[in-house]
């Protein structure tokens, strides 16, 4: 009879899913897999570090709506990826994290000093999805059938399946049979209850002025052109979470960005109907509660998500709706083009019309700040500039603490799941690995990324990743040459009692707050890639078309003014929602 190994096995049933690519550092524990998989068309991309895999796979997810897939060897590989577990699983990103374990009989349990062992399936397991591990290669097919089955079950998020390389490499008799996906998985969206539909159709045109609220749920069903048309069959504002920022173009009359937080607050406080489509509604969205939303009790709501423990946990809802975002969409547009006449547009006209004009008071006032043309520059002007310079359709890529404020306030989102960031987990250093996988998911679009020098130091080595792998990725890193959010909020709560401690903050109220110099462009050049420096703001946009000429990997050193750098634009906002609401 024929031969197999575990590691073919997987790489047949990765091939059957479809699966183009995948993420990891070589190593011998996993090589039959590795062999198997490039044998079958899959290509392999090699970041430095583990971590740096999950984070290619999550954006990789993003962007494409297919599954993301990353690997990482026994012990110290797995060590090393688990920051990126604990990111992607909270960004919600479809990932598949396979891992090799030291052989079975000596672990699962330790059998004690075994070699590079930890319990990997209890660690990652408290940070992911799912967490299994096969100790037998006749388990194999059946635990992957249903880590696969938990990639696209509910909300999207890291599953992991962990096998020992004894299993992988060691060869046994092929009986082995590939299932196709719909085999063991569903395959059809879940489609909404049509009684709930006609209800959502009479609480939608029955409202004075309904507001749609998307989350991450419209990108990964890719609803875009379906959240366009309800919000012009309605005649309302949308909003969104930080992570589905731009799923309807900011271009949009109804689109209402989340960088103007006081507007949003002003439009969640005067609507009366809320259609809540893939969301949570978590911190960053004040939890759906007064005063930043208006009261159960005066707002009714309805959500929607294929998740039903995400529905009214942190807000009462009046129709919950377990659904694909997508189908509900299309049905419920369909329902209100029947009853077009009985949508009463005229009230949300005048509404609509006092928003706008709020909106572009408040772009206007935070513009203001780009006047600022000093060097070293004001770092709005670097995501500014970036905005004139690069496609509209380009992904950007936001990384650090201020410097992803600045970014994200003075960047314009014009083409839906184009920007990318860690919106629940504030991650230090994910925007490298991010960017590559965006590089990997778009290889015909335009990839940059803003972060931090502090951010940048994480993973600067990435940069030659970028360079194997002829992704030319532009990196601007923001030269603050601090740790500007740390150092900020060191100068408020330090400042007023200094002279609580007058011998370690006699000259200034911050501790460790300063960083050394690096120099990004020489380091970038080290590395086989384009490095470029500015200072001038009035130069920065010739700096960024000599990157783009270079058609490689580009790190452009930005020296941002560090003083004015430290006042990222609604910090203020972001404190407040670290709170409790005061009205809840």
């Amino acid at each position: 009879m024929a031969k197999t190994t575990g590691g073919k096995i997987i790489a047949r049933m990765l091939h059957a899913e479809g699966v183009e690519v995948l993420f990891g550092i070589i190593d011998g524990t996993y090589l039959h897999m590795f062999a198997n998989c490039v044998e079958l068309g899959m290509r392999m991309i090699t970041p430095r570090h583990e971590t740096t895999a999950a984070h290619m796979a999550g954006s990789y997810a993003r962007l494409t709506g297919k599954l993301g897939v990353c690997i990482a060897s026994n012990g110290p590989g797995v060590a090393n990826v688990l920051p990126g577990v604990a990111v992607e699983n909270g960004e919600g990103n479809r990932v598949l994290l396979l891992t090799s374990s030291r052989r079975t009989g000596i672990t699962y349990p330790d059998r004690g000093g075994a070699y590079q062992y930890f319990d990997q399936v209890k660690t990652i397991g408290a940070m992911s999805k799912w967490s299994a591990s096969a100790q037998t290669v006749e388990r194999i097919p059946e635990l992957l059938r249903q880590a696969l089955r938990q990639c696209y079950l509910g909300r999207p998020g890291v599953v992991h399946l962990d096998i020992p390389e004894n299993l992988i490499n060691g060869e046994v008799e092929d009986t082995f049979e590939v299932q196709a996906p719909e085999n063991y998985r569903r395959q059809a969206a879940l489609e909404p209850a049509a009684e709930q539909v006609h209800q959502a159709v009479e609480l939608l045109i029955e409202a004075k002025l309904p507001v749609i609220h998307a989350g991450s749920g419209i990108i990964h069903a890719g609803a875009y052109p379906e959240l366009e048309r309800l919000a012009e069959l309605l005649h309302c504002p949308v909003t969104t979470s930080w992570s589905a920022r731009g799923v309807l173009p900011e271009t949009s009359a109804w689109a209402y960005p989340m960088v103007l937080m006081d507007l949003c607050n002003r439009v969640h406080n005067e609507a009366d109907l809320v259609l809540v489509l893939g969301a949570v509604l978590g911190e960053t969205d004040w939890w759906g509660k007064a005063p930043n939303w208006r009261k159960p009790s005066e707002q009714k709501m309805i959500q929607v998500d294929l998740n039903e423990e995400a529905l009214g946990r942190n807000r009462p809802v009046d129709l919950a709706v377990l659904a694909d975002v997508r189908v509900f969409l299309v049905k419920i547009c369909d329902g209100l083009e029947t009853l077009k006449s009985d949508i009463p547009r005229t009230g949300r006209i005048d509404s609509l019309s006092a928003l706008a004009t709020a909106r572009e008071e408040a772009r206007a006032e935070l513009n203001e700040a780009l006047k600022d043309t000093e060097a070293p520059m004001l770092t709005a002007h670097v995501a500014a500039e970036c905005r004139k310079v690069f496609a509209d359709d380009a992904v950007a890529v936001f990384d650090g603490g201020n410097t992803a404020v600045w970014g994200n306030t003075y960047h314009q989102v014009r083409t839906p799941n184009t920007q990318l960031g860690t919106w629940h987990f504030g991650h230090l250093g994910a925007g490298l690995g991010q960017a590559l996988g965006a590089a990997a998911a778009r290889p015909d679009k335009q990839v940059y990324c803003i972060l931090g020098d502090g951010a940048m130091g994480f993973h600067p080595q990435e940069i030659e990743t970028a360079v194997r792998n002829d992704m030319p990725i532009v990196f601007l890193v923001c030269a603050d040459k601090q740790w500007g959010m740390v150092k900020l909020t060191e100068l408020f709560a330090l400042g007023p009692v200094c002279d609580q401690f007058p011998n370690a903050l006699a000259e200034q109220p911050h501790i460790n707050g300063d960083l050394g110099e690096i120099a990004w462009d020489d380091l970038a050049r080290s590395m086989g890639a384009h490095g470029e420096r500015v200072s001038d703001p009035a130069e920065l946009a010739a700096t960024i078309e000599r990157c783009l000429a270079a058609k490689c990997c580009s790190v452009i050193h930005v020296e941002v003014d560090p003083a004015k750098h430290l006042m990222a634009p609604g910090l203020m906002h972001f404190k407040e929602m670290h709170q409790e609401p005061a009205g809840s």
